[in-house]
């Protein structure tokens, strides 16, 4: 296993901003695979601009890592994220106005690729590479986005979850008024976004919300880095990236003739290949595909 980073350490960043020392967040690469941890376990892992800062850090350390295929995001057992740091949440208060706390040179990982996801945490579905959330326990408001804007999630049972703004006087934040209905529906985001209320991994295990209700936190990690692992090992990185891709520039236009025509493009590109070649050939000899 080799470790990317740990808490105190620096990671070095191709985003043209300095290295930056791990003080609220944790990460490991072990062979394809990156998991992140929110790491402020006093605070239940309570998002601060700190925190927002180390993780698009990290983010932007492992897309420049050829070698990282995926990535496992997850919080300090016994929480995922319980959202806004109640200190930060009365400095907004107190300024009568919102403060990213981010730093003034921060990376901008998954940036560029397109204008729409040029924001937080729209960021993580322009990237290369899947991003899968572990909910292995609290997770609330700005946490909550995070992991919806993951492209797999899986949660334990009995975690405990709101989108909490309207109890606190605020609305929807983070994008979760775009994302939640595309997941759920708008009549079960309704629900979440309008009350509030508090549902479970286990309230929510039939709505598509999660790939997998998993029966506590520990468990919950491990499913997710085992399907990582298992979809770095059988699929081809072009093939993963560029599904990704259209997946979500697909979400942004109304027009199926147009996806369709750009499906049948880059089938076209992707028949040129090595990648191809490999899978095909796999498929024929009754073999498991050896991709890089």
């Amino acid at each position: 296993m080799r470790c990317g980073a740990a808490r105190g350490a620096s990671v070095a960043t191709t985003a043209g901003s300095e290295p930056v020392e791990l003080k609220a967040t944790r990460v490991e690469v072990d062979g394809q695979v990156a998991t992140i941890w929110l790491h402020r376990p006093h605070r239940s892992n309570a998002w601060t601009g700190r925190m927002h800062t180390e993780y698009r850090w990290i983010l932007a350390d492992l897309d420049a890592q050829p070698a990282v295929r995926a990535v496992v995001v997850t919080g300090t057992p016994p929480a995922f994220c319980v959202g806004g740091d109640s200190d930060a949440l009365a400095g907004h208060a107190a300024r009568g106005g919102y403060d990213t706390g981010l730093a003034e040179s921060v990376a901008q990982p998954g940036y560029g690729v397109r204008p729409e996801f040029d924001q937080d945490f729209a960021f993580q579905l322009a990237m290369r590479f899947p991003i899968v959330a572990a909910v292995n326990g609290a997770c609330a408001g700005i946490g909550l986005a995070l992991a919806l804007f993951c492209d797999l999630r899986f949660v334990s049972a009995p975690a405990k979850m709101t989108t909490a703004a309207p109890k606190i006087g605020l609305p929807a934040e983070s994008g979760m008024s775009w994302m939640l209905p595309r997941l759920v529906g708008a009549t079960r985001a309704a629900d979440l976004l309008l009350s509030g209320r508090v549902f479970t991994g286990r309230d929510t295990a039939e709505w598509g919300l999660w790939n997998s209700v998993e029966p506590d936190g520990e468990s919950t990690l491990a499913r997710a880095r085992e399907y990582a692992a298992e979809l770095v090992r059988t699929t081809g990185r072009t093939a993963v990236a560029v599904t990704k891709a259209q997946l979500y520039g697909d979400l942004l236009r109304h027009d199926v003739g147009a996806a369709i025509a750009d499906s049948q493009r880059l089938l076209d590109e992707a028949m040129k290949t090595a990648e191809y070649r490999e899978g095909v050939a796999a498929l024929r000899e009754k073999r498991a595909a050896q991709f890089d």
